[in-house]
């Protein structure tokens, strides 16, 4: 079986919405997605894109199987951009054939050309297959940094 790697289109959206939702489960929190194929179309597919996915497909067929999605931040201490990958998933039955690998190689190949820095991102502690599988690719896990948020309430909390 080949798997083909590609950016994700507009015509995607209904297969990209279907691995969301699967993403969700397998993180254990399948209620937290609020994604419609509307957002994902104002957000991902306009023509100033807030995020950009690649897809994973299976040939012949070139059926979805996985998805990357990324966006890119800046850091002032090196005054240059740096590529956030906010998820990664590969459905169950395709993990472990390189996938994962081959996304990331995209995804170093895209922070490469945009002159990012860095990549980071965040795994759940529980994720042990994640972690390996990150760690293996050379990817160190953060342990003096928190990551941090405030939700759509504390920004309206904190809007004067």
């Amino acid at each position: 079986m080949q798997h083909h790697i590609r950016p994700a289109e507009a015509s995607d959206i209904p297969h990209l919405l279907s691995l969301i939702h699967q993403k969700a489960e397998f993180d254990g929190c399948p209620n937290a997605v609020t994604a419609t194929a509307e957002k994902l179309s104002r957000t991902m597919f306009s023509p100033q894109p807030m995020a950009h996915v690649l897809l994973a497909e299976v040939k012949p067929a070139l059926s979805p199987i996985g998805f990357a999605s990324y966006h890119f931040t800046y850091s002032t201490f090196r005054a240059q951009p740096s590529l956030w990958l906010d998820d990664l998933f590969i459905q169950s039955a395709y993990r472990n054939q390189a996938i994962g690998t081959r996304l990331m190689c995209q995804l170093c190949a895209i922070a490469y050309d945009h002159g990012c820095g860095r990549i980071d991102w965040t795994v759940n502690i529980q994720n042990h297959a994640g972690i390996r599988f990150y760690q293996r690719i050379g990817g160190k896990l953060q342990t003096q940094v928190h990551l941090c948020r405030l939700t759509a309430e504390a920004i309206r909390q904190n809007v004067s």
